[in-house]
């Protein structure tokens, strides 16, 4: 067998050992399903919005209280855009770092594919 077919076989009994422990792990996480998604992305959509809705109220009560050259409005509604964004992706990498080190994890004992 050549060294170029083995370090494939490797590969594939690799990527099928990995496959099947994500599969367990899957398994034993059963409270994560839909719901756990669609929260998810409700996080991630309030993340975003609440900022973004609260840098344009200031925003409006500073222009409204305050005469100045540029738009207070516009200027915080950026920055509630830029910092909701921020929040969104600190979520996000959170969790991914989280399943990251869920799937580094060995299977518990006595699990197995079935």
């Amino acid at each position: 067998m050549s060294e170029d077919r083995r370090q494939r076989d490797e590969r594939l009994t690799r990527q099928v050992g990995q496959r099947s422990q994500r599969k367990l792990r899957a398994r034993r996480q059963q409270d994560r399903g839909v719901w756990f998604g669609l929260g998810m992305y409700g996080l991630v959509g309030w993340s975003v919005a609440m900022p973004t809705i609260l840098g344009v109220a200031l925003g409006i009560w500073l222009d409204s209280r305050a005469a100045s050259r540029f738009s207070w409005t516009l200027l915080l509604l950026f920055v509630g855009l830029g910092l909701g964004c921020w929040t969104a992706w600190y979520w996000i990498s959170r969790e991914q770092h989280a399943i990251g080190h869920r799937d580094d994890q060995p299977p518990e004992d006595g699990e197995h594919d079935g």
